[in-house]
This record gives C-alpha cells, sequence and structure tokens, in this order.
C-alpha cells in the first residue's frame, strides 16, 4: 500500500502544508487507499523537502511527480476527461500556487504581526515540539526566504504578490462545483490545499481576509474538505 510522508497537521487540515494536503486531498478523490504519515523533520526526505511517498518499495518525492505516478500506476480516470486547454490551465494554476506557497509561508513565520500566534497554536497542538525547535526553524525559513526573495520584501510587497495570485483563483474558482465541472479534478485538490491552510487558520493575515470576502473560495474549500475529511 502507498505510505504517504508529510507535515503534521493543523487547525483541523490534515497538513499545514499545501503541497503536503494537495497530494492528501488528491488520494482522497481519487479513490486511492494509502496510510498517512506525518513527519516534523524533513532532513531526511527526497531532497529534504516533504510531501513524498512509499510505494511498494518505492520513494517518490515532489507533489505534482507523486501525482502523476499514482495516475500512471493506478490508472486513475480523475483528469481523462479534461481538454488541452484545461491541462494548459492546470499547469499555469499549478506554478501561480509555487508562488502563493511562500507568501503563505512568509506570513506564519516572517511576519512578526501573525508568527506568534502559527508558533503558539502549532506548540498547543503538537506539544513535542518546543519554543526552542521552532525558532531553529523560522531561522531556517528566514535563509529559505532570503535566496528565494521573498525575504528581501517588506510585509506590504509580499502581500501584494500573493493577493494578487488569489484574485486569479477567485475568477476561476466556480461558486458552485468544480474548476472543471461537476466532478472535482486534480487541480481543485491543488487549489484546495493552499486555500485550506488560509482558511481554517485562526490567523487574520491579508490572505485569510481576502479569502473570507470571497463566498467562491470559501464554498470551494468548504466542498473539497467535506470530501476528503469526511467533516
Amino acid at each position: 500500500m502507498l505510505t504517504l510522508y508529510s507535515y503534521p497537521q493543523l487547525f483541523g487540515v490534515a497538513d499545514n502544508n499545501g503541497y503536503g494536503l494537495k497530494v492528501y486531498a488528491f488520494l482522497k478523490l481519487a479513490g486511492v487507499p494509502f496510510v498517512h504519515e506525518h513527519v516534523f523533520d524533513a532532513s531526511t526526505a527526497p531532497r529534504g523537502q516533504l510531501p513524498y511517498v512509499v510505494d511498494d518499495g518505492e520513494t517518490i518525492g515532489d507533489s505534482e511527480t507523486i501525482i502523476a505516478h499514482a495516475i500512471a500506476k493506478y490508472h486513475l480516470t480523475i483528469d481523462a476527461v479534461l481538454s488541452p486547454a484545461q491541462r494548459r490551465i492546470h499547469h499555469l494554476v499549478t506554478r501561480m500556487l509555487d508562488d502563493l506557497y511562500w507568501v503563505m509561508s512568509y506570513s506564519r513565520w516572517k511576519d512578526e504581526r501573525y508568527y506568534p500566534a502559527f508558533r503558539d497554536g502549532f506548540i498547543a497542538q503538537h506539544p513535542q515540539i518546543d519554543a526552542a525547535g521552532f525558532e531553529k526553524a523560522r531561522a531556517y525559513n528566514a535563509q529559505r526566504y532570503h535566496y528565494q526573495g521573498i525575504g528581501r520584501y517588506t510585509p506590504e510587497q509580499a502581500y501584494a504578490r500573493g493577493l494578487a495570485d488569489l484574485e486569479v483563483l477567485a475568477g476561476i474558482v466556480p461558486a458552485s462545483g468544480f474548476v472543471d465541472g461537476e466532478r472535482p479534478t486534480s487541480i481543485d485538490a491543488g487549489i484546495y490545499g493552499f486555500i485550506a491552510n488560509i482558511h481554517y487558520f485562526p490567523i487574520t493575515t491579508p490572505l485569510k481576509a481576502f479569502v473570507e470576502a470571497h463566498g467562491n473560495l470559501v464554498a470551494h474549500c468548504e466542498r473539497v474538505h467535506a470530501m476528503v475529511s469526511g467533516k
């Protein structure tokens, strides 16, 4: 059986990282049985990144590679009806979510206004991680942000990028149903992975304020959440 290794759950979502939650939601929506193992330290993961899966002894990292592997190995039809144009949109949205990831992460670890609430909420749910360990993780993320570039932005500049991404999503996500019609496809799992990690977090960042002001984003997130969490 396939085993998914990803970051811990937080505030009611199965993974507090958008990429891991994307894979979790995809496997659930596609009907692939799997075991979910939570990992705090990604240092031993492929390329030092989560999520990854182990499937019949084969280790696969990177969320898009995992999804492609599952579609091929298990003959999944979740995206079978997509047109070439829809597949191009999927690709563009996936890359845009890569950009949104950095702003989401910045809002938790870098922004002094929101970091304490994130830290305290995480430790409250995962007391095996202490404040000193959290500060180490914060220092590591500060280096990542600097070299990626987002760490050199002011908060206003960083959020402008994330809000521009969310504006595009708000124009793509329908008020009812799913992005490609009445049934979810892989892009719904991807969007859910990131929007759920904004919507369900009780930390009122500019990103959360935007999502809460757009009923279509909230409704889509809650539809997918009900399908993948049973709640």
